[in-house]
């Protein structure tokens, strides 16, 4: 049987996935061919298939990226539909919470407030390097914005990141922030995200913290 194809050219972050959930509603074909015009859509798309239990491998072609997938779970939809609950869609790394609370970090700069940067590159380093003390609750991290940064090659903050990446924290790093700063093949740690599972993270969470 042919591959179901899925053209994702054009659609930026989190387009592609939304597509592929939408396919998911109706049935889970055994193989995929999807085309991303990006390299944010090619992790994101890459990650989610492979979360959702295919095997994904990916070519070039020219300025695109085709994306095959296969499973052996292939069928009709789960009773009820494809979509997963909120907190079952970005599950990658997750790693369960002290009495089913999930504090979610939100780090959207690459300093530790206002007024004086080199102050606040400090103070960051100083949190990331203090988070465990929440404890099993800490359950995710997401770097938006100019928060990326910290996630790339050079970061002062990157043993501190690895160091809660190993000890069970996700870490998810925009995608579409990776590429505006041309960073995407500089991440050093962590998985690359979309927005969607930046929503789901926020829905799922017990608590939010701002940075």
């Amino acid at each position: 049987m042919n591959p179901v194809f899925i053209d994702c050219r054009n659609m930026p972050c989190p387009q592609p996935v939304m597509k592929l959930l939408e396919l998911f509603k109706s049935s889970r074909p055994a193989d995929l061919d999807v085309i991303v015009d990006n390299l944010a859509g090619l992790e994101n798309v890459s990650r989610f298939l492979r979360s959702k239990g295919y095997a994904a491998s990916y070519g070039e072609e020219g300025a695109l990226w085709r994306i095959r997938a296969h499973t052996d779970a292939a069928g009709p939809a789960p009773e009820g539909g494809a979509n997963s609950a909120p907190e079952d869609l970005p599950s990658y790394a997750c790693r369960p919470a002290a009495e089913d609370m999930r504090t979610l970090v939100l780090i959207i700069t690459p300093v530790f407030g206002s007024g004086d940067d080199e102050l606040g590159g400090r103070l960051m380093k100083n949190f990331l390097g203090t988070l465990p003390e929440i404890g099993s609750a800490l359950w995710r991290i997401i770097l938006l914005n100019g928060g990326v940064t910290l996630a790339a090659e050079g970061s002062p903050v990157l043993e501190q990141l690895r160091n809660l990446e190993k000890s069970g924290v996700s870490i998810l790093v925009c995608g579409t922030c990776l590429e505006h700063f041309g960073l995407l093949a500089k991440k050093a740690v962590g998985e690359t995200t979309n927005m969607l599972d930046v929503v789901t993270s926020m829905a799922a969470a017990s608590k939010i913290i701002r940075v």
